[in-house]
């Protein structure tokens, strides 16, 4: 096979180059419709076989895509909305007990060690009627606003990543078919039959971290919903729909765990609040560390503390897609491992 550098070739490389450069910034709605669209072929291809003959490719993909974009976006959009509610209510609650004046709960004034001292201190700057709004107009004006400010960049930023994968996704539906053979057979010029088995490895790993995810996210939501009742805590089963809804995604079921306990410590149930705490957090630690490794392994050859370092080490270097790609990455990499080194070695 010919690698000399030609003219043609650099300017190929360049084109190359110029053109990721250009779309870097939508790298993770490119990555986001991939996995999405790899994990969801065979239930593409299974729909679109029982579509009728008159609806073409095109309506169909929009079809199946705006299906897909329900499925994955309703649960988040779902607890989203659900803590916001439950931020608004405890917001206002805390308004009309701050008009009266906060009183220092038993509880904390009971707590060993830090009770006293954290009693003290709430005796003598929320006991007084409107304390709490006081507190709140000392508060710097510039950070509030570069908070809102980046809390909107955030925003708006995710959501047209969002936008953008899910036109990515309906692309990969309607030209997938054609994408993967042009794929398979660059991959033949370039590498040689080599390529498949690790095209294979990379889709079965890619269905297995999604299957994961899904798994993990049923699991914590039954779980914690057993949890949250053995602890007697108020809509346990609210709650434990909004921790299974963000659980999908590494460390965020905590978020809802946390904001739980909160509400139930400042409604004066301590007992309450530090059982559900712990249970949650327990239930999401076995779904993290247990139950995601051991059902994405299925569809690779991965150690158990290598698939779990990929999911953790891909969620913070890609966001919510490392997740997948994090596994896959290092699958791929420990069968290479497995065919370049240790086979011959053997």
């Amino acid at each position: 096979m010919n690698h000399k550098l030609t003219p043609g070739r650099l300017l190929a490389a360049a084109i190359v180059v110029l053109s990721v450069w250009i779309v870097h910034d939508f790298i993770e709605a490119l990555l986001a419709a991939c996995v999405t669209a790899i994990a969801s072929w065979p239930l593409y291809a299974a729909f679109r076989d029982r579509l009728p003959s008159r609806i073409g490719k095109s309506a169909g993909a929009a079809i199946f895509t705006g299906a897909m974009t329900v499925f994955v976006l309703a649960p988040l959009l779902f607890a989203c909305w659900a803590l916001l509610s439950e931020a608004h209510a405890l917001l206002l609650g805390l308004a009309a007990a701050d008009s009266q004046g906060i009183g220092v709960p038993e509880w904390l004034a009971n707590a060993p060690v830090m009770g006293p001292w954290l009693a003290a201190r709430w005796q003598s700057q929320l006991v007084n009627p409107g304390a709490l709004l006081l507190l709140t107009q000392r508060t710097d004006p510039s950070a509030l606003l570069g908070w809102a400010q980046a809390l909107g960049q955030f925003t708006a930023r995710h959501a047209l990543i969002v936008g953008f994968a899910i036109l990515l996704l309906a692309f990969f539906y309607r030209e997938g078919a054609s994408l993967k053979l042009e794929l398979n057979r660059g991959l033949r010029d370039a590498v040689g039959d080599r390529a498949q088995p690790y095209v294979d490895i990379a889709t079965r790993a890619v269905r297995a971290s999604v299957n994961s995810m899904l798994v993990v996210a049923l699991f914590d939501g039954l779980a914690i919903a057993l949890a949250y009742t053995i602890a007697d805590a108020p809509r346990a089963l609210l709650w434990a729909a909004i921790t299974g809804s963000l659980a999908a995604v590494p460390f965020l079921g905590y978020g809802a765990v946390a904001a739980m306990a909160v509400q139930l410590a400042l409604k004066g149930g301590p007992t309450t609040a530090l059982l559900s705490l712990l249970l949650g957090c327990a239930v999401l630690i076995t779904g993290d560390k247990l139950v995601r490794p051991m059902v994405a392994s299925g569809g690779m050859r991965l150690p158990f503390v290598w698939v779990l370092m990929g999911c953790i080490g891909g969620f913070g270097v890609l966001g919510l897609t490392g997740v997948v790609i994090g596994p896959v990455a290092l699958t791929l990499a420990w069968e290479l491992w497995e065919q370049r080194v240790r086979e011959p070695r053997r």
